[in-house]
């Protein structure tokens, strides 16, 4: 399947394939796997598990390092998403609450050294009491306030084992193929390519830990003594990233994008009549969707003259859709309704597109299935059917020596088929 992936043209011309994810938390990551199931799905002749190029950001990191892991969409959607979730050889499964975990560590080490702040601030008040007002001179208690939230080591914890067992691998140098994860230099305002020489002696997991520190909801990452947040600080896709390698059809996934009220309301499709009454929450959450998807059109309409040597396809949820706006991803049954939600609407995508797109992919030795497209009924458990996945199961000792009896059980059998009359 390999060579599948990379022949491009008659006499066997290589052609780079690459796959650039955007992040979106926990909700991005299920809508780009069910994306990504339909998509693998879909096009005969490309292989997401030996593209040349993977570019992750924040979310879109960790499905970026677990293909390029070799672990496909549909194994990804039963170890992460099915109810119950498939153990997978760690025996560990991943539930979105491993995001929620406070960062106790950090609140204590603000705690720690409030004492010490309090002083300092009261001595340089009643130094110069006339001097500052009692706010400004307070203002300072800032640095007490903790950096993060939620504790963003677990996930470093959780993905440690994930890509230590079944042949998979925790270093960037070690992998068949590129990975590249971003991440955001707090002091610099820098993005950093983590995977790229001079970035890649570190542990994949740990770049995903900073690729991911979203400001104000997980401290920032520390490697090396530089600090890291979240990499979609200063762009959202960084697909230039995979473009600046060669790659000639790079697939790209935004799983956020701003939400239409207004269009879905007349379908009564809220739960809410405007935005405004779901309170804070929805109101940044629908500024932050805003911000970064137009900073990224901004770049992919550049990309058509900055690289007029690839072509660039983008897949998105549409602006209307209220279940990926309002899901509660912490449900099992609203994870799969969310994954099946992003396969089937991008499937809709595919064809409704299709005249468009089948040439592009064609050029690239990529066949675009619109006949299994028009398959209206088919949902992701029909892509993802078990029967179809390789057997997962946390290698014991008891598990090898029932193996080990089986075989030999089979043996004796087939020699006494041959020989009959032996003793």
């Amino acid at each position: 399947m390999r060579d599948q992936a990379r022949r491009g043209e008659p006499g066997g011309k290589h052609r780079k394939l690459g796959l650039a994810l955007a992040g979106g938390g926990p909700l991005g990551g299920i809508y780009e796997v069910g994306a990504l199931v339909a998509l693998a799905e879909a096009l005969e002749g490309l292989d997401f598990n030996e593209l040349d190029v993977y570019v992750g950001v924040s979310s879109g990191g960790f499905v970026a390092a677990g293909l390029a892991n070799g672990i496909t969409p549909a194994e990804m959607y039963h170890m992460f998403i099915a109810d119950p979730p498939r153990r997978g050889a760690t025996g560990a499964e991943l539930n979105p609450e491993i995001f929620l975990r406070p960062a106790f560590g950090e609140y204590w080490r603000r705690a720690a050294g409030l004492p010490r702040l309090l002083g300092g601030v009261f001595w340089r008040y009643l130094k110069n009491p006339f001097s500052r007002g009692l706010w400004e001179s307070f203002a300072a208690l800032g640095r007490a306030i903790p950096t993060g939230v939620f504790d963003n080591a677990a996930i470093d914890r959780y993905l440690t084992r994930l890509f230590s067992t079944d042949g998979r691998s925790n270093d960037f140098r070690r992998l068949k193929h590129q990975l590249f994860l971003i991440a955001t230099d707090l002091d610099t305002g820098a993005s950093v390519k983590f995977g790229a020489p001079g970035h890649d002696a570190l542990p994949i997991s740990r770049a995903i830990e900073a690729s991911a520190a979203l400001p104000g909801l997980f401290p920032p990452v520390e490697i090396d003594g530089r600090h890291y947040v979240d990499g979609a600080l200063k762009k959202t896709l960084h697909a230039s990233v995979a473009l600046d390698e060669g790659v000639e059809l790079l697939l790209c996934v935004n799983p956020l994008v701003p939400f239409d009220a207004s269009n879905a309301a007349t379908r009564n499709a809220m739960s809410v009549k405007q935005l405004a009454e779901g309170g804070l929450p929805l109101v940044l959450a629908q500024t932050f969707r805003a911000i970064i998807h137009s900073r990224m059109e901004v770049g992919m309409a550049k990309y058509v003259t900055q690289y007029a040597h690839a072509d660039v396809v983008l897949f998105e949820p549409h602006r209307d859709d209220a279940r990926m706006f309002f899901t509660n991803i912490f449900s099992y049954s609203h994870r799969r309704q969310l994954c099946d939600n992003a396969y089937r609407r991008t499937r809709a995508d595919l064809l409704r597109r299709a005249e468009t797109l089948a040439p592009v992919f064609a050029k690239h030795g990529v066949r675009l299935r619109a006949d299994l497209l028009a398959e209206s009924s088919r949902h992701v458990e029909h892509a993802v059917a078990p029967a179809q996945l390789p057997a997962m199961r946390e290698p014991t000792v008891k598990n090898s020596v029932q193996d080990l009896g089986a075989t030999l059980d089979r043996l004796q059998s087939y020699l006494r088929q041959q020989h009959p009359n032996a003793a």
